[in-house]
């Protein structure tokens, strides 16, 4: 017999739907990535409220499932000092001889090609903890990073 005569309906040969995955481990935030995480609800409560075509309606809504869990579990982390390397910290750094700047924020604000990255990133959980003037191993390299200042994120 024909697959055409067996199948119940087209649903059973679609590719299936994962939700969006959750990173691992605290879901910490600064006062602006609640802010985004926020806005973010807004706006696709505002499209999905709007309608149209089915399909992107229910990827709309596997997203607001996502972004609500992120609101969900979020925590408000305490503001840094200023004095070390830490969450919701702007850190200016010499690594591999060049200057850079890298914000430490969490997961969902982490922008790599603006220089905002997760606090769970490597070269993140390399500089948490130090002060101006010391150097860190990085890559397998001894003092391969040199933390030149350090600022609180507004």
């Amino acid at each position: 017999m024909s697959v055409a005569f067996r199948r119940e309906s087209d649903e059973e040969h679609k590719e299936p739907k994962f939700e969006l995955p959750i990173p691992p481990g605290p879901n910490l935030v600064t006062a602006r990535g609640l802010a985004l995480i926020e806005a973010k609800l807004r706006d696709l409560d505002e499209r999905i409220a709007a309608g149209g075509d089915e399909a992107e309606i229910e990827a709309l809504k596997r997203d607001q499932r996502y972004w609500a869990t992120r609101q969900a579990t979020a925590e408000l982390a305490p503001a840094p000092d200023g004095e070390e390397v830490a969450f919701g910290t702007r850190v200016t750094c010499k690594l591999g001889g060049q200057g850079k700047t890298i914000d430490i924020v969490g997961d969902d604000e982490a922008d790599p090609a603006n220089g905002a990255i997760s606090f769970s990133a490597p070269l993140a959980r390399a500089m948490i903890g130090a002060f101006v003037g010391e150097k860190v191993d990085f890559g397998g390299k001894a003092e391969a990073i040199e933390i030149v200042g350090i600022e609180v994120l507004g």
